[in-house]
């Protein structure tokens, strides 16, 4: 969810979110912040707003995935941690959340 979208690199000028996600940062994030995650962990690959499917990632949240009409196509959830301690997530998802949303990893394009 985006209260959860972290900059993949340090980022003294507050800009990390508008900068491309490099292969040197992807590496890192792997080896040290996913290092923990289980291996099944789906990778969600969110779509570009501007939908010219090709734009740079450059930042990632850790939610669940829900596939919706397909095994291709989807829909993001935030985790139970997340509604437990936000009251307007509870409001705003209820029970809208399939009992098939898996734990994922989504990377954000550029915006």
């Amino acid at each position: 969810m985006t209260d959860q979208q972290q900059a993949p690199s340090p980022d003294p000028d507050g800009e990390a979110p508008d900068r491309p996600l490099t292969l040197a940062v992807l590496r890192h994030l792997v080896r040290e912040d996913w290092k923990g995650l289980p291996g099944d962990t789906l990778v969600v690959l969110s779509r570009d707003a501007s939908g010219n499917f090709f734009s740079p990632f450059s930042t990632y949240s850790h939610s669940r995935y829900a596939p919706t009409l397909s095994e291709l196509v989807g829909d993001i959830f935030p985790l139970p941690e997340e509604l437990k301690a936000d009251q307007s997530l509870r409001e705003l998802y209820g029970d809208r959340i399939p009992d098939t949303a898996l734990p994922a990893l989504v990377l954000y394009p550029l915006g």
